[in-house]
């Protein structure tokens, strides 16, 4: 054999692979067998020096490299044990012949778990048929070395268990129950050795191991900490009659414990096996080691919270007292079944999930096979939930095992059986993985390595060759390992939800319907308030055999879960059913459901979230095509939207019929605006120009209309109108409660009286706000007045010259400062201009406004703060005059134009942020007041703008009702999180410090910079 051979064959430097083979005693041309089986290996070249190593530590080499020639098993299950890890390799050579562990029928054979526990005892002499197996230490041997012995034990059957793992001759499954019942009766021995070196104590107590966690499950790694939980009770009847001392045997059984939790982390040669961990028991690490059984009982009846139910639902006895831990476990089991219906079960088992995810170190999300999105925990907790919730009614759940429980689910109909196969391969294929990195150097890891890295890249190599890809392993490990991710991402959600339509629908294929009130637990452990309620819309929605009910079927099982993540479930399955109702037989809804689950999604998110999108969508239930693209969402041109009002209004013959026809485009894009606003796919800013185009775009449009109108009833032209924005309007701020703030401008035309003039302009803006206002399905357009010179008390519209006459002689400051959003936006283009022109010396004076009017605004703002108030509202909380609130940075930014803008050319403009933007450009503000003010303007705005879209009218305020504020918080992507010293805040109260923080920055920024000269 060449050494161009063994390259093709997988050695990574075959020269030197050709010289180690003869170095090791093996003819290249006459042992293929032997090479093709290193060749085979994951890691060839590891495998040859581990080869070498063995047979160099070997006293008698010539029996090893004979046995490899001749037995075809031993020469694959040692190959593949040596080309996969260094820590095995490592053993071998510490013990030379323990490589015939790997041979004959013994290595190929699966042990029962009796078998385990019987071989270590026997290790330690102790007598398994005794009910308190003592190890013997009558003879020479110490405690220390019986300890060391029952280690050696241990690795030796590990390495026997690798050799059948690698080779294919055991499942994932039968690999992690072996390393189980490894482990237990690795304690068993432990405990035995404890027992002979403390007799007093092992005479004094009774004591039970419990296993929890994937020991407890028969799920555990090859390396993995052991979770357990001690139960102990004083040993027989006193003879006297006398009480037996309950504290004495407590403190026997700590010392027995102890002594036993050391065994497999003793520092010999044979490095730490695993830890022993008894965090998970009543009052974790800070809790006595060892309790009675009524202090378990006890404890878990008055002070257990709902993690601790779920960590018991893998308990099981593996060690000690086999008739004690029976009695533990028939004290437990009744509670953990019962743990659904705590109160507040769902918040728990969500705040636990969130709690998962967050405390994955930055970085590592992708490479954790464990802990991250699509790995094992994703998989486990969901189970979990669903034995949690269903297992209280069907004991055929009540599985400690995620397979076999998974099992159990698909089998009596609470999980579709292609999902439960899909979970089930995929967490194989996980566990698989989990085991093959821990193999390499028997530690502990979930981690993938880094394939940025050389060393990296070498591992997934050796990885993916060890799961048979051999073309490209890395490539193919990565990508095989995303697929199984996205997989287990995908069906995640659908495991929660799916069983539910076996309550609820008619299905084929004989599959079990649960009764109702399971159905409602399932319902309950959602979320929802009114499981029953939500049941009759789900069978609404589901029963028959109709088209509309089948792909209902379908979708609900996902959508039911998407609700639950809404602040409102109920409302938002409600919602599903009106419009479902509306449009479910027609095709195009059917479709879009069945192919883009996303729209489904979003619009479960939407309904369960917004009362106003709800009511936007029943009006009119096919704009939810808008929900399919994030570029359907996003802020259109005005002028697309101008001429689609143009064309609506050439459609219809009737004034009314035509702008209703334009206010149903404004319903259309209000829709839009408020999904790309709640879906996040818009920004503040981006929603206020959005509702702001729209809104001038309708006003135009009914301006059209109502003059023309007025001229057919005239007979004849007498001047034009123009529509000046004010206000957030003429900002380009609008929110989703605003009124439209606007001005009327007119011009007679030449040798027009001007009194008829106004009748005429004034007969246009009055049929202008009827046809906005009008009753109908679409939302009104209010249009307000107020901010006209005089207010209530000036006339509504006003000819050009008499704006020039009023502020020419009359106007003052704070009309100066109102004239700094006024923008036309609709009417003759001419009249416009000429507006705009008239007004700009008034709010851009030259030179600035003096010294009396910056005190006079610095006055008026106090007023405002002190009268504008509304009685009772929480100045902190107010987002409009409130402290940090938008008119707090409003005027901050209004007293810079009213200085400066002349100037300064970039200062003209009507929008809040943009003028911000000029001033600390031009060094007016610096750029973190700047920034400061910027953001309590974002987030003032968009509370301002949420508190519509969650309670379908407006308000000014954070709401007072926590739920609310809750429901409002969650809209605005708030989360439950820690805070510096550890305690949990949920949405409500990380939204009410944000804003009190952002708005208290603000205020002082304010303060400085406002009435600072």
């Amino acid at each position: 054999m060449t050494a161009g051979s063994l390259a093709r064959r997988g050695f990574s430097d075959s020269p030197r692979a050709l010289r180690l083979l003869t170095g090791a005693g093996l003819d290249s041309s006459a042992d293929t067998a032997v090479i093709d089986s290193l060749a085979a290996a994951p890691d060839p070249d590891q495998a040859l020096l581990g080869l070498i190593r063995v047979l160099e530590s070997d006293p008698d080499p010539d029996v090893l490299r004979d046995a490899l020639r001749e037995d075809s098993d031993l020469r694959e299950r040692l190959c593949r044990v040596l080309g996969t890890g260094g820590a095995l390799t490592d053993h071998l050579v510490r013990h030379p012949g323990d490589w015939r562990e790997l041979r004959g029928a013994d290595a190929a054979r699966t042990p029962e778990p009796e078998e385990l526990r019987r071989g270590l005892l026997h290790t330690v002499g102790a007598d398994p048929h005794s009910p308190a197996p003592a190890a013997d230490l009558s003879g020479t041997r110490s405690a220390a070395e019986l300890r060391h012995v029952l280690r050696v034990a241990y690795r030796r059957r590990v390495l026997r268990l690798a050799g059948r793992d690698l080779t294919g001759l055991v499942t994932v499954d039968a690999v992690a129950a072996e390393l189980a019942d490894l482990a237990a009766a690795l304690l068993d021995g432990a405990l035995a050795v404890a027992r002979a070196e403390h007799p007093e104590d092992a005479a004094r107590c009774r004591l039970a191991v419990i296993g929890m966690g994937k020991c407890g499950g028969r799920e555990l790694n090859y390396v993995s900490d052991v979770d357990v939980v001690f139960v102990a009770e004083p040993a027989g009847d006193p003879g006297d009659g006398e009480p037996a001392d309950e504290q004495a045997a407590m403190r026997s059984a700590t010392r027995l414990a102890t002594a036993m939790m050391r065994v497999p982390v003793e520092t010999d040669a044979e490095g730490t096996l695993w830890e022993v961990d008894p965090a998970l028991r009543p009052e974790g690490r800070n809790g006595p080691l060892v309790r009675p059984l009524s202090g378990h009982r006890a404890y878990y009846e008055r002070w257990a919270k709902t993690w601790e139910f779920q960590a018991l639902l893998k308990a099981r006895p593996i060690a000690g007292d086999a008739e004690l831990g029976r009695a533990y476990m028939d004290v437990i089991t009744p509670m953990v079944w019962q743990a659904s219906a705590r109160k507040d079960f769902v918040e728990d088992v969500q705040a636990m999930r969130r709690r998962v995810l967050e405390h994955i170190p930055a970085g590592q999300a992708d490479r954790e096979l464990k802990l991250g999105p699509g790995g094992l925990r994703d998989i486990e907790f969901s189970v979990q939930l669903l034995q949690l919730v269903h297992g209280r009614a069907d004991d055929r759940l009540r599985s400690g095992t995620t397979l076999v429980a998974l099992a159990a689910l698909s089998e009596h109909g609470y999980v579709g059986r292609q999902d439960a196969a899909g979970l089930a391969d995929a967490y194989r294929f996980l566990r698989r993985l989990e085991h093959l990195l821990q193999l390499e150097r028997l530690r502990r890891t979930h981690l993938m390595p880094d394939g940025a890295t050389a060393d990296g890249q070498a591992e997934l190599r050796r990885l993916g060759r060890a799961l048979g890809f051999v073309a490209d392993p890395v490539r193919e490990l990565t990508e095989a390992r995303r697929k199984v991710a996205a997989e287990v991402r995908r069906l995640h959600e659908k495991l929660f939800y799916r069983p539910l339509l076996n309550a609820v629908a008619k299905l084929p294929g004989g599959e079990v319907r649960l009764s109702p009130e399971q159905a409602r637990d399932r319902l309950e452990a959602l979320g929802f308030a009114d499981p029953a309620g939500a049941l009759r819309h789900l069978e609404s929605l589901t029963s028959g055999v109709s088209r509309r009910a089948a792909i209902q079927r379908t979708l609900l099982p996902v959508m039911l879960g998407w609700f639950s993540d809404a602040p409102d479930p109920d409302a938002g399955l409600l919602g599903f059913r009106q419009v479902s109702d509306s449009l479910g037989t027609t095709p195009w809804y059917l479709r879009l459901l069945r192919d883009d689950v996303r729209v489904a999604e979003r619009m479960a998110w939407l309904l369960g979230t917004s009362r106003y999108v709800t009511d936007l969508l029943l009006r009119a239930p096919d704009a939810i095509k808008v929900l399919a693209d994030d570029a359907d969402l996003v802020r259109r041109d005005p002028g697309s939207l101008a001429a689609e009002a143009d064309a609506a209004l050439r459609r219809y013959a009737t004034a009314e019929e035509s702008v209703s026809a334009v206010r149903a485009l404004r319903r259309r894009e209000l829709l839009r605006t408020a999904a790309a606003d709640l879906l996040e796919v818009s920004d503040v800013r981006e929603v206020g120009a959005a509702l702001t185009d729209i809104s001038a775009v309708t006003i135009d449009a009914a301006l059209r209309v109502a003059t023309a109108r007025v001229l057919e009833a005239d007979g004849e032209e007498l001047t034009r109108v123009c529509v000046v924005a004010m206000g957030r309007f003429g900002g380009g701020e609008l929110t989703y409660a605003s009124d439209a703030d606007v001005m009327y401008v007119h011009a007679p035309l030449p040798g027009v009286d001007t009194t008829a003039a106004t009748r005429q302009a004034m007969a246009v803006v009055r049929e202008l706000a009827r046809l906005l206002e009008m009753p109908a399905a679409e939302p009104p357009l209010k249009v307000d007045t107020d901010l006209r010179p005089e207010g209530r008390s000036g006339p509504v519209v006003r000819t050009l010259d008499s704006y020039a006459a009023y502020y020419g002689r009359w106007s003052q400051v704070w009309e100066s400062q109102a004239l700094l959003r006024a923008r036309p936006v609709a009417g003759d283009p001419e009249l416009r201009a000429a507006f705009t022109a008239l007004i700009d010396p008034i709010r851009y004076p030259a030179g600035g406004i003096d010294s009396a009017s910056v005190l006079e605004i610095r006055k008026l703002k106090a007023r405002m703060e002190a009268e504008r108030l509304p009685r009772g509202a929480d100045p902190t909380l107010h987002t409009k005059l409130g402290r940090g609130g938008l008119s707090d940075v409003e005027w901050v930014a209004q007293l810079t134009q009213l200085r400066h803008a002349h100037d300064y050319p970039d200062l003209r403009t009507t929008g809040t942020l943009e003028a911000l933007g000029a001033a600390v450009a031009h060094g007016f503000l610096t750029a973190d007041d700047g920034a400061v003010l910027e953001q309590a303007w974002r987030l003032a705005s968009r509370v301002r703008g949420m508190v519509m879209l969650v309670r379908g009218r407006g308000g000014d305020s954070l709401p007072t009702d926590l739920r609310v504020r809750a429901a409002l918080a969650t809209a605005m992507g708030c989360r439950s999180a820690q805070d510096e010293e550890g305690l949990w805040a949920g949405p409500a109260e990380q939204l009410t410090e944000a804003y009190l923080r952002t708005t208290r920055r603000a205020r002082a920024v304010m303060e400085r910079v406002f009435y600072d000269d």
